[in-house]
């Protein structure tokens, strides 16, 4: 096999784990072990359970709990149980962890329930939805302190935004770039990154958006898919949350919210740009990075993982970074080198799904 998917689990190794699992949590007494259904999916090689709780212990734990395989040679468990213990500690509504197998990467939790923000979000609950969301994500960028989480530095911003022309541009689309576009890129990343790098940092999530984020009545939003939290820009886990790969919202409406976010992060002296308009600006080339490397990712989902229902997304993706490169003069060469390039205009190739 192709060294492009050699880090796919085979259905033998997710089998073996499953009896690992099954043992596991039968030797804790806790879960009837026989409920066990799928939780969610997931984009990483993590998986979930969700399980009845032992009759006899249902009013102490409550009616199901969810169970992580998450393979330690793939995931990073420690790195999970860490930022739990961070969001937790700053007031934030995560799932509570009721035991572990660190060695092994199983981890019994508390379940948050099955309403996500994306389904249940609508024009009508949307402002006091995105309000919870920011008060949430406010008390965990209060929390922060440097030395704690790995920092989101140049090497990283790079990284992750060179997804784009690895798995979009050369995978998808299957476009090899010239000198001069190679070139164009480079400046277009070099402007991105010294944005990025010059503002403020505080603790974040890097995922903070509506698949992520669950409805409660009690103490919404809970909070998942935690464990790549770094320290980083401030205007991030907004622009995760704001300009969302999977729901899109009237750009005067995403403006309103930023401005209600700045106000009350300045309020409790969260170290965000004193100039809304320089704020909003850093929010955007914060989105744009993100965006870009979102557009990789999901081909390399797709193309990598056979996990094709991400490619229907790429055209809000798309969208949002057409019209940012637009507003911007430095940008707009990378408008150009998308016009170029991109023969399907709406990011969606011929076909999709597991290719070889």
């Amino acid at each position: 096999m192709s060294s492009l998917y050699q880090n796919t689990p085979t259905s033998a190794e997710q089998d073996a784990r499953l009896a690992l699992l099954t043992e596991w949590l039968g030797s804790l007494n806790l879960v009837e072990t026989g409920s066990r259904r799928p939780a969610s999916t997931d984009a990483s090689f993590r998986r979930y359970f969700r399980l009845d709780v032992a009759p006899a212990l249902r009013d102490k734990l409550g009616d199901t709990l969810i169970a992580m395989d998450a393979p330690p040679e793939r995931e990073n468990v420690p790195a999970f149980i860490h930022v739990q213990g961070l969001l937790q500690e700053a007031g934030v509504t995560v799932p509570n962890i009721v035991a572990r197998d660190v060695e092994r990467g199983f981890l019994l939790l508390s379940d948050l329930g099955t309403t996500t923000y994306l389904q249940r979000l609508d024009p009508d609950n949307s402002a006091f939805m995105y309000s919870d969301a920011v008060d949430a994500l406010i008390k965990f960028q209060l929390h922060s302190q440097p030395g704690v989480l790995q920092e989101f530095d140049r090497a990283f911003v790079l990284r992750e935004m060179n997804l784009f022309p690895e798995w979009y541009l050369g995978r998808h689309l299957g476009v090899t770039l010239s000198e001069a576009q190679q070139a164009q890129l480079d400046k277009v990343f070099e402007t991105i990154t010294s944005n990025v790098l010059a503002q403020q940092q505080v603790f974040m999530h890097r995922d903070f958006h509506s698949r992520n984020l669950m409805f409660l009545d009690a103490g919404n939003p809970g909070v998942l898919d935690f464990q790549d939290a770094v320290y980083g820009p401030v205007t991030y886990d907004l622009a995760s949350l704001l300009r969302d790969a999977y729901i899109q919202w009237d750009e005067e409406i995403v403006l309103d919210w930023v401005v209600r976010y700045w106000q009350s992060a300045k309020q409790v002296g969260l170290p965000v740009n004193p100039d809304i308009d320089a704020f909003y600006r850093d929010f955007e080339f914060m989105a744009l990075q993100r965006h870009l490397k979102i557009l990789g990712i999901f081909c390399r989902l797709n193309y990598r993982d056979s996990k094709a229902i991400y490619m229907g997304d790429l055209p809000t993706v798309l969208d949002y970074v057409r019209k940012t490169a637009n507003r911007y003069t430095e940008l707009k060469p990378l408008l150009r080198l998308l016009d170029s390039v991109d023969a399907f205009g709406d990011g969606k190739a011929p076909q999709v799904g597991y290719t070889f």
